[in-house]
């Protein structure tokens, strides 16, 4: 019997000047090296800002509630003077939406609670509770109760016109400081622009600045920060007496 040599296959030189499979080969080492180029971390070829609410949307992904401990400055330009309240601040997202409550102790004891909503201020002081009904302004209201606890950086895009303003050591936490300047005329007359500064590991803001446009402005800072813990029921609980009044503006 005669065996045949087995017939080895070779790059034969075309017109292109290259075989057909040499020429395949070609096109799959580039394939690859754009394959290693789009799968390079995202976080490589985003924007500070960018970043800063891709760790937002992350936060609103898994948020559940969160607890704090506040300091609330409140400047009145007109009569250059700053007021300083303390407490505790409590959110949490329900079936309804999302609930909070804040409980001040300093320098007089009063309790604000958004539920279902109504705000309602109640002041022991005088045993009355003021009820404001959010109506048709409930959607508003929440998304600047979740600015920066639990509200998406998509949602934030949607609403404000936000810029980059740095990076700033807050209570040894390095934030991106962010300015947000609200795109509708009405929100405007509220506020002329926001101030937050996210720490983006966790995607929450430790302070915000509400300016006015008259100049007046309430800096909020937070620390002592608990996410997605359990929360008593009794904190979303007014502690009213027989004697408290409710009224409505």
């Amino acid at each position: 019997m005669k065996l045949c040599a087995t017939k080895q296959e070779t790059f034969k030189p075309t017109k292109f000047g290259y075989s057909g499979r040499l020429m395949k080969l070609s096109w799959l080492f580039a394939v690859v090296a754009f394959s290693a180029l789009v799968a390079s971390p995202a976080s490589a070829q985003q924007s500070p800002l960018d970043q800063a609410v891709a760790s937002m949307d992350r936060a609103s992904d898994n948020f559940r509630s969160t607890e704090a401990s506040f300091v609330w400055n409140q400047y009145t330009k007109v009569v250059d003077d700053m007021n300083t309240q303390k407490g505790k601040v409590y959110f949490r997202r329900t079936g309804n939406g999302v609930e909070m409550a804040a409980n001040l102790t300093d320098p007089s004891p009063e309790q604000i609670l958004f539920q279902n909503g109504k705000v309602q201020l109640y002041r022991p002081s005088i045993e009355q509770v003021t009820v404001y009904n959010a109506g048709q302004n409930r959607a508003a209201v929440e998304s600047f109760l979740v600015l920066g606890f639990g509200g998406s950086g998509k949602d934030m895009m949607k609403t404000f016109d936000v810029s980059y303003l740095g990076s700033e050591n807050v209570d040894g936490v390095s934030t991106t400081k962010l300015q947000l300047v609200p795109k509708s005329d009405r929100i405007r007359n509220t506020f002329d622009h926001i101030v937050l500064w996210i720490d983006p590991a966790r995607g929450i803001s430790i302070q915000q600045q509400f300016i006015t446009p008259n100049g007046d402005y309430k800096l909020a800072k937070y620390s002592d920060i608990k996410l997605n813990g359990k929360i008593s029921d009794d904190a979303f609980r007014l502690k009213t007496t027989s004697k408290t009044k409710f009224v409505s503006p």
